[in-house]
């Protein structure tokens, strides 16, 4: 079955991308979802306009993610938690928690998605984390985690 592609699919393809993928998966899972429409000859007109968009939208956020990235980078994010004695947290920080931290320090918001987690946060302290900002901009930002 052939399809095109109206958002990006993990390890399918991008928007406008026209794909081969089996009749149940696009039957069932894909064009339910609105994920991809069915391909037809006139469909081109809709592969260009959503090329168009995407390029356009991709100019555009290029720009904002490297100031984004520069803000972020700039100053150290503060996330307070729950911790008990020795500095361990009852839990784990989620992605969640760090894009809502993100969102406060930076005055933008950040979708928990593009954090990027090596390995749970279970403790107090300094950790690295990586923002994926763009398809070419990643920013690493200093998550300072505090007691609350």
């Amino acid at each position: 079955m052939k399809l095109i592609l109206t958002q990006e699919v993990a390890g399918l393809g991008a928007a406008g991308d026209v794909v081969e993928v089996k009749d149940g998966y696009g039957r069932n899972y894909l064009v339910p979802r609105g994920e991809a429409i069915r391909w037809t000859r006139g469909g081109q007109k809709t592969i260009d306009s959503i090329k168009a968009a995407r390029a356009a939208r991709s100019v555009r956020d290029l720009d904002h993610a490297a100031e984004l990235k520069a803000k972020l980078e700039g100053n150290p994010v503060a996330l307070k938690v729950r911790a008990g004695a020795g500095g361990r947290l009852f839990g784990a920080v989620t992605a969640t928690d760090i894009a809502e931290a993100i969102a406060a320090a930076a005055g933008e918001p950040v979708d928990r998605r593009t954090i990027v987690l090596g390995n749970p946060i279970k403790a107090l302290g300094t950790h690295e984390v990586s923002v994926k900002l763009h398809d070419e901009v990643s920013a690493t930002v200093a998550l300072n985690v505090i007691p609350a």
